[in-house]
């Protein structure tokens, strides 16, 4: 028993170690997680071990918890940055990304199961607990070492951080202290995300494009107009190598199906404000004509008197439908955007069984639009303005719809074997490159779905489709563009001629060098274009 009482000090002593050594090395991305990334020596190492040996014993306690509170933070600053790196390419900001923790926990959850998401978040949050106690454990062992291994510890530790503060100097590879100012930038992030907000105060008071309805969008007086937001529908989808073998003939596909039923199309890029997920910022960005970035500009957006395009074809005399089969729950946000109806999940009236998170297929969301929205506005003698969201190409990608006869569409119980089809998630996210073989599956049903019901329904009707955002970085790789396709489509040639004048290219395929907007300039773009005689 003594000598194992001897041993726990020395016990202490490794275990801050281990755990203090892990927080500094630990890299901030996914793909640094190397052996060669903990291999170098955190100069933060042996000046924590000293400052818990030369505190006081009254000290000893608070110093330690503070000790033990800042490795815990950035451990979880580190892990939240891996997160969002792999989901939205970018650091963790806490000002912003705190906010959107329920919709993150509503995905994860309708990803991998409630019961797997709560057993997921709880482990992660244990996980977090227990490091914290086993640290305030080992400080409290560390301290009781005793002399003389106390002294040659202080001074090892103190050889240890002149010579590695000298390597450190002469920048000698493999000797860093990084944490001030990874702590530090993490404070200016959240500093300028706060003058951010100042900044876009002052757009929103200065206002962008008319700030009515009156007079505009004459040119398609007689067209109802259909903006279409395919999920995830990136230009990686288009170009990356792994992709472009199946889209770019299904674009080719569905421009030859379009032009037999009289449509003619132009196509184009535009930059979106966010990447892997949270639509809704696409989607105000677009329609507000505001770089919407941030789920904080979003929010202030929807309490501001900045017309939406939305609320501008209303004022000229169209129906405005929100065709929104993602929401299932109470949506205030539509308050701002000024439709006259919402399509919303329930309203869809879908019979049939959901594609895991995807609540209908893209195919069942378009026809109950046809039968829901366009047909009483038809009979109403009211042309339509609609924002559509299609889903199927939203994670997890399984199971993959597949088109079928319009007729047969129905109350979409049809699809119940489609959506008892394929693996579960958890099998295809086990294995990377059957994530991106699923991914870009969906996206093709999208797109062949779109060139079908275009086709069908497409009469005096102007459709603008486009991608809200790049998929993930485990779909696109790090660092990919932020562009989106985008094209327009009708049987007014003339129209879609103003669109190639502008800059887009003929067809549904967009070349390399096709000329690419930043999304919330595309909003002026098709204001001018629809209201210029």
């Amino acid at each position: 028993m003594k000598s194992a009482e001897t041993l726990k000090p020395y016990l202490g002593a490794f275990v801050v170690t281990v755990i203090a050594w892990f927080a500094f090395t630990l890299p901030d991305r996914l793909d640094a997680i190397t052996f060669q990334a903990f291999a170098r020596l955190p100069l933060e190492w042996p000046l924590l071990l000293l400052l818990l040996l030369a505190v006081p014993r009254i000290l000893r306690r608070p110093i330690g918890f503070l000790c033990g509170l800042v490795l815990l933070l950035i451990l979880f600053l580190k892990v939240a940055d891996i997160g969002t790196r792999e989901a939205f390419q970018r650091p963790f900001n806490p000002y912003l990304d705190i906010k959107m923790m329920a919709d993150g926990w509503n995905l994860f959850s309708g990803t991998v199961g409630t019961l797997a998401a709560f057993a997921a978040v709880a482990a992660a949050l244990l996980g977090l607990l227990v490091v914290l106690l086993l640290f305030l454990w080992a400080a409290a062992r560390l301290t009781e070492i005793q002399r003389p291994a106390r002294s040659w510890l202080v001074l090892s530790l103190v050889a240890i951080t002149l010579f590695g503060g000298i390597a450190f100097l002469l920048n000698t590879p493999r000797v860093e202290a990084r944490m001030p100012s990874y702590l530090n930038n993490r404070l200016t992030l959240v500093i300028r995300s706060v003058q951010d907000m100042h900044v876009f105060e002052t757009a929103l008071s200065r206002g962008e494009g008319p700030r009515n309805g009156a007079g505009l969008f004459g040119r398609v007086r007689d067209k109802d107009f259909v903006l279409i937001f395919v999920e995830s529908y990136g230009r990686s989808a288009v170009e990356d190598p792994r992709y472009a073998s199946i889209t770019r003939p299904r674009l080719e596909s569905v421009q030859t199906e379009i032009e037999r039923a009289g449509l003619a199309s132009a196509s184009a890029w535009v930059t979106a404000p966010t990447v892997g997920g949270l639509s809704w910022l696409a989607h105000g960005t677009l329609l507000s004509g505001l770089w919407v970035d941030s789920q904080a500009r979003y929010d202030r957006l929807m309490i501001s008197q900045q017309p939406s395009l939305n609320r501008l074809f209303v004022e000229a005399g169209w129906k405005s439908i929100a065709v929104m089969p993602a929401i299932t729950m109470d949506w205030p946000e539509a308050v701002y955007f000024g439709y006259r109806q919402i399509l919303a999940a329930a309203d869809l009236d879908y019979q049939g069984k959901p594609f895991n998170w995807v609540t209908m297929p893209d195919q069942y969301t378009l026809s109950a639009f046809e039968r829901l929205g366009r047909a009483p506005a038809r009979a109403a003698g009211e042309r339509v303005m609609a924002e559509v969201a299609l889903i199927s190409s939203h994670a997890p990608w399984t199971p993959v719809a597949r088109l079928i006869d319009w007729d047969d569409v129905g109350d979409g119980s049809i699809f119940n074997a489609q959506a008892e089809s394929g693996d579960p998630p958890r099998v295809v996210w086990a294995d990377p490159e059957r994530v991106r073989a699923q991914y870009i599956q969906t996206i093709d049903y999208s797109l062949e779905t779109l060139g079908s019901y275009m086709a069908r329904f497409g009469e005096d009707t102007v459709f603008v489709i486009l991608g809200d955002h790049q998929p993930a970085a485990i779909i696109t790789g790090p660092n990919a563009s932020r562009a989106v396709p985008i094209h327009v489509v009708s049987a007014d040639r003339e129209l879609v001629a103003r669109f190639e004048w502008e800059g887009f290219f003929t067809g549904m395929l967009p070349e390399t060098q096709t000329r690419e907007w930043p999304m919330n300039e595309m909003r002026q773009v098709l204001i001018d274009l629809f209201s210029q005689p």
